[in-house]
């Protein structure tokens, strides 16, 4: 099992950014394409971002031309640069596989993002 720890999350004022970085105990490159997830108060988690292992991209609507997803293989670490943060991104950000179901057991503790004024 690959550990993966969130961190980069914070207090940020709408419109400001921020970079979250995914560090994983083990080979992302073997776990194929990964994710950020996000999951705010009395809502379900969603699917935010994914990258493939060879760098292919892909974007929820209602953050695209904003988030950016990135890896660096050899450091094992995925980062989701946010950019022109709104309200609405409030949530706690999750980094895992880019799967339609996955084990309650492959979860983080997340990192907690709030934009707020």
């Amino acid at each position: 099992q690959v550990q993966l720890v969130e961190s980069g999350g914070g207090l940020v004022q709408p419109g400001g950014s921020l970079r979250l970085s995914c560090a994983a105990s083990g080979s992302i490159f073997s776990m194929g394409a990964m994710a950020w997830y996000r999951q705010a108060p009395g809502k379900q988690r969603e699917l935010v971002a994914a990258i493939t292992s060879g760098g292919s991209t892909n974007y929820a609507d209602s953050v695209k031309g904003r988030f950016t997803i990135s890896r660096d293989n050899a450091k094992n670490t995925v980062y989701l640069q946010m950019n022109s943060l709104k309200p609405e991104d409030t949530a706690v950000y999750y980094c895992n596989a880019d799967q339609a179901w996955l084990p309650s057991g492959s979860w983080g503790q997340g990192t907690q993002v709030t934009v707020s004024s």
